[in-house]
């Protein structure tokens, strides 16, 4: 799944992008508010998990203008601010849910596995993303293309959700290398160009086309069959 974290604590924040990250999600991390406002409006999320209080604009604020926006993405509140008040304000703000910090990270899997569940439920029949005529089903972890099967190792299957979700935006190695892997820019690897190959090797080279287009200096642009 692709999740958005707005956490301005910066060993809490990377804890949870961390354990996130090696449960097999994509995760945008913001510490300000109103970054994490801008990109749950110009992007899509599978779900929300905010800090109430936060620099910028606060995690309430945040809730209330995307449901007055219509953008109904599951969201968690995940706050020290227990009191039944607070609770109760968050949850009528839009807040599809509560967590009260300290918490177990398993708990919190178990809510997000719920929270999704239930958008997926109301919004659409399946977990299935689709670009052209490949396919992933972002909880069965699985992909196919022209009703073939395709095995993916688990930061292939991430690679490809990450262009997929890119509606035709250049990725440059430096996004890729956050996104997929929690690197930050390192010229000496090659793992980028490495997984993009062997990628390439099971969506592209069995049907003869390309999907994938290295611009040269840019990044990669995900370009889907028609």
């Amino acid at each position: 799944m692709r999740l958005l974290v707005l956490e301005d604590d910066p060993k809490l924040g990377s804890w949870l992008e961390n354990g996130l990250r090696q449960e097999g999600h994509v995760v945008d991390r913001f510490e300000d508010g109103r970054d994490a406002l801008i990109a749950a409006m110009d992007q899509s999320y599978d779900a929300l998990i905010l800090d109430r209080m936060v620099p910028g604009l606060d995690g309430l604020s945040v809730i209330k203008a995307l449901r007055e926006a219509k953008i109904a993405t599951p969201s968690l509140f995940l706050t020290a601010l227990g009191q039944v008040d607070d609770r109760v304000e968050g949850l009528r703000g839009g807040a599809d849910d509560y967590l009260l910090k300290p918490f177990a990270f398993a708990e919190l899997l178990a809510r997000l596995d719920v929270l999704t569940r239930r958008g997926t439920a109301q919004a659409s029949p399946s977990s299935v993303l689709r670009a052209g005529d490949i396919s992933i089903d972002l909880h069965k972890r699985t992909c196919e293309r022209k009703g073939q099967t395709l095995d993916l190792n688990p930061k292939e299957f991430l690679l490809l959700e990450v262009f997929m979700r890119s509606n035709g935006r250049v990725q440059t190695k430096t996004a890729l290398l956050e996104r997929v892997w929690n690197m930050s820019f390192d010229p000496t690897t090659g793992v980028v160009e490495t997984h993009i190959s062997r990628l390439r090797g099971k969506i592209e080279k069995p049907f003869g086309d390309k999907l994938i287009i290295n611009k040269r200096g840019s990044g990669y642009v995900f370009v889907p069959a028609t």
